[in-house]
């Protein structure tokens, strides 16, 4: 995933994703058919959809099938590649945002919290993906697949293909079976910037 150009880049590798599989899917944004909210999940594929959780963190997608086909892939966890201090930069200023209203205790932590980060774990999770690569409403639409994007999806020829599991999805408790524990979440075992703990809990392999 790319943010930006030149030296300027913000680049990391996408090493977690879940899938959501149209209105048949109960965990899915589509499950109650179109919305405003919803409407880019049944639009063309490799478009951005990110929508905003909770009031405040955003999460990207990616719309994977054709269009009026709602489907679309969470982009979970991206492993920092090139720009890291860039991405640090833009989780501080987040971090600051949200402290800098609770006095200047709550952002003396905040500089200390960041600061001791470490690089694999500035995009651990959906919404620290979209801190760290500046990503927000304003993106949904986005074509990912457009070389000229400043949001975007590329392949990098040196990249070696990475080993890969399947596991059940995270943070649908409201679902019903079967899709509560079908098993669309897929990462890369071992790797440091897998979303949480529970990212470890993993099936059978992809």
């Amino acid at each position: 995933m790319v943010r930006g150009s030149g030296p300027d880049a913000r680049v990391g590798r996408i090493v977690e994703v879940e899938a959501y599989a149209g209105e048949a899917d109960l965990a899915s944004h589509a499950r109650f058919g179109r919305t405003k909210r919803n409407a880019v999940m049944f639009g063309r594929p490799g478009v951005a959809y990110v929508y905003l959780v909770y009031g405040m963190h955003h999460c990207l997608n990616v719309v994977t099938e054709s269009e009026g086909r709602a489907a679309a892939v969470l982009i979970r966890s991206v492993e920092p590649v090139t720009g890291v201090a860039a991405l640090r930069a833009e989780r501080l200023r987040r971090a600051l945002e949200r402290a800098d209203r609770r006095g200047p205790v709550a952002a003396a932590r905040a500089r200390k919290s960041i600061a001791a980060l470490p690089d694999a774990r500035l995009a651990a999770g959906p919404g620290l993906v979209c801190e760290a690569f500046s990503i927000d409403r304003a993106d949904d639409g986005a074509d990912l697949c457009d070389p000229a994007s400043e949001l975007r999806l590329e392949v990098d020829s040196s990249d070696e293909p990475m080993p890969a599991v399947a596991a059940s999805r995270i943070g649908i408790e409201y679902a019903l079976e079967p899709w509560l524990s079908v098993q669309w979440r897929f990462l890369v075992p071992g790797n440091p910037s897998l979303s949480s703990s529970r990212a470890g809990s993993v099936g059978s392999r992809g």
